[in-house]
């Protein structure tokens, strides 16, 4: 068998699908990439046995059909520093061996029978269906992503990212129990409510292989498992079992203090403030009135401490409350308007930022608890 392709497309796909792979894996040949060559077509898989992920190249030149399994580590090597030129595969799938030719060189190595690979189970026929434009999913994943988290053993739900599909929206949902992200996607519906929760590696592998101008991503699911076709590809994956607890319940109804200010300016302050703060804590105070917000920081048992004034639109009434610095600067930099509105009740009560302009077609919601004031 004798095919040709990029060896600059080659490397694309294999540095996204390696990202699928484990170091360490119960079955070895899983450590490896299974190449699949039929009509014209090359079809590479990774898999860690929960994810499994394709991706489909077009040959320049092709010479017969044939299956065989190669090292990641060796593959990756061998086509990374290769300015963009043809690859040529020579494959002996008798022998187990393969020959690359490239425009000043050649490269030997030895493959694996691709029958010891794992085989994907198709989905059986009671799926929901739904279909997101790709850059806007990938829009989605990015801004919730950073909300999940990796330690909550007692409740696994919470380390993916919440897909709760309505008759009106969808909403793509994430928390770690501090923080918590809700898009809702208001031209993602389905007649029938269904939902399901997306762990965090197929999440951050579709964030990384999504694209604006991709198409359209279909998404069909069941209890256990999902399998997400885009453009080029195909990620196969186990989803989280469990009931995801009610998030609808944590936002607050009505805030009714309004906070509108620059996004950029404030992340800036924050950047400069926090250093200050207490490393135990990391406690950023806001000291908002009428026209003005107070950003500060302390640290007694250092005696540091930072403080800066900045303009704002405030309507309501004037009040001092805590917020833990990163958590804040991360809800702002998965922001992108211009401007945010901070909705505040009291120093007790969790605060909601929402962008000042909305995406189109979506709602953009992001919750931070307070943190106690000292004084």
């Amino acid at each position: 068998m004798k095919f040709t392709l990029s060896s600059t497309t080659l490397s694309s796909k294999l540095s996204i699908l390696s990202k699928v792979i484990m170091s360490k894996n119960a079955m070895p040949i899983l450590e490896g990439f299974l190449f699949e060559v039929s009509e014209g077509q090359l079809v590479i898989t990774a898999s860690d046995n929960e994810n499994v992920m394709k991706s489909t190249c077009q040959l320049s030149e092709s010479d017969g059909n044939g299956r065989f399994v190669v090292s990641s580590r060796t593959i990756l090597d061998a086509v990374k520093e290769l300015p963009d030129q043809p690859l040529t595969f020579e494959v002996d799938t008798l022998e187990y061996t393969v020959k690359v030719y490239y425009q000043n060189g050649t490269y030997n190595f030895t493959v694996q029978n691709a029958d010891e690979y794992p085989q994907t189970q198709a989905l059986p026929m009671d799926v929901t269906t739904i279909s997101f434009e790709a850059g806007a999913l990938q829009a989605n994943i990015t801004r919730t992503i950073f909300a999940t988290t990796t330690q909550e053993e007692l409740r696994p739900v919470m380390n993916g990212i919440y897909f709760d599909i309505t008759p009106d929206f969808t909403a793509i949902v994430a928390s770690d129990g501090s923080k918590l992200v809700r898009n809702r996607c208001l031209s993602v519906k389905n007649e029938s409510p269904a939902s399901f929760i997306l762990p965090k590696k197929p999440a951050s592998l579709l964030k990384s292989v999504l694209t604006k101008d991709g198409g359209d991503v279909v998404i069909k699911f069941n209890d256990r498992n999902a399998v997400i076709s885009f453009a080029d590809g195909v990620l196969i994956c186990r989803l989280i079992e469990g009931r995801y607890p009610n998030y609808n319940s944590v936002i607050p109804k009505d805030n009714p203090n309004h906070l509108r200010i620059d996004r950029r300016v404030l992340i800036s302050a924050l950047r400069r403030v926090l250093p200050f703060a207490s490393e135990s804590s990391l406690l950023v105070k806001f000291k908002v009135i009428q026209g003005q917000i107070v950003v500060s920081s302390e640290d007694i048992d250092f005696s540091t401490s930072a403080k800066e004034a900045l303009v704002c639109e405030y309507d309501g009434v004037p009040m001092a409350i805590g917020f833990k610095g990163p958590a804040l600067l991360d809800i702002l930099n998965n922001l992108e308007s211009d401007e945010v509105i901070i909705e505040l009740a009291d120093p007790s009560r969790a605060g909601v930022i929402v962008p000042a302009q909305q995406p189109d077609q979506e709602e953009v919601l992001m919750l931070i608890m307070p943190m106690l004031l000292n004084d």
